[in-house]
């Protein structure tokens, strides 16, 4: 084979061969969702830090000010046509749920945009109306490299770029009124009552103050239960009498046992 034939058949070869070798760097460029996984659940009981994000108005939003609520995480890239989309769907409905049974002034959902370059304020709002999101208490925000990579950390958050976009961890994250991350839920279509449950506990809190609106708190987060029928939750009437019920009978007890106390003291 003379020169030039030699060159060609080298180049038809490196050029046949360049869709396998993008295809294998591709794949070692995936993440190992056993390590992903194991990384995100590290970074439970992390409190995150106050960092400064900008909203998809344009305007600061500090993380700080979204504090003294229980807040939803998700993450997103904007340009993202394969799972971002159908996990904001799913987090529509699963929001629309929580905040029929426990009330949307009750906590705050935050959409972050992970791909600091390209995640402006105006691919953020395009993203919002395509999607659908219309809810009082949900805002989207996105932030410099810095920050963004920061917050990520934080979450326990992982990601890598592949053609045409990133690979990432499909993680919605709970964070309790504290700023501490209290759980994690994964996929773009999880259980309904894998995100319910975690977000009651932050919302009427585990350890209910003594008040009245502590003890309705108290009567909800055990009454609200799934009903898998239907497959929404619902407020178990049975369960409320049953716990009037018990709570006027300690009541009753209380009053007997500090009436003969008196009783005694003044024997």
């Amino acid at each position: 084979m003379n020169g030039p034939a030699l060159t060609l058949a080298v180049a038809l070869a490196g050029w046949l061969m360049m869709p396998a070798l993008a295809a294998a760097e591709t794949a070692d460029r995936r993440l190992d969702l056993r390590k992903v996984i194991e990384k995100s659940e590290q970074a439970v009981g992390r409190t995150l830090g106050t960092y400064r994000l900008t909203d998809s108005t344009g305007a600061p939003l500090a993380l700080r000010d979204l504090r003294g609520k229980p807040l939803v995480i998700g993450l997103i890239y904007t340009s993202c046509s394969t799972v971002c989309p159908p996990t904001t769907q799913h987090l529509i409905d699963v929001v629309k749920e929580a905040g029929r049974m426990i009330g949307s002034d009750r906590f705050n959902v935050l959409t972050v945009g992970f791909d600091a370059r390209n995640d402006t304020p105006a691919r953020l709002t395009q993203f919002a109306r395509v999607q659908g999101v219309k809810f009082a208490n949900w805002q989207l925000a996105s932030a410099d490299a810095a920050t963004i990579e920061a917050l990520l950390h934080d979450l326990g958050f992982s990601y890598v770029a592949i053609a045409g976009g990133f690979d990432h961890v499909t993680q919605t994250t709970i964070v309790d009124g504290d700023g501490r991350i209290y759980r994690h839920v994964y996929g773009e279509d999880f259980p309904l009552q894998m995100f319910m449950e975690p977000l009651k506990d932050v919302v009427y809190g585990r350890r209910t103050a003594f008040t009245f609106g502590g003890m309705i708190d108290r009567i909800k987060f055990i009454c609200t239960t799934y009903d898998p029928g239907a497959r929404r939750y619902r407020i178990d009437y049975g369960l409320v009498f049953g716990s009037a019920i018990a709570a006027f009978s300690l009541l009753i007890m209380g009053g007997l046992i500090l009436r003969e106390w008196m009783r005694a003291g003044h024997a």
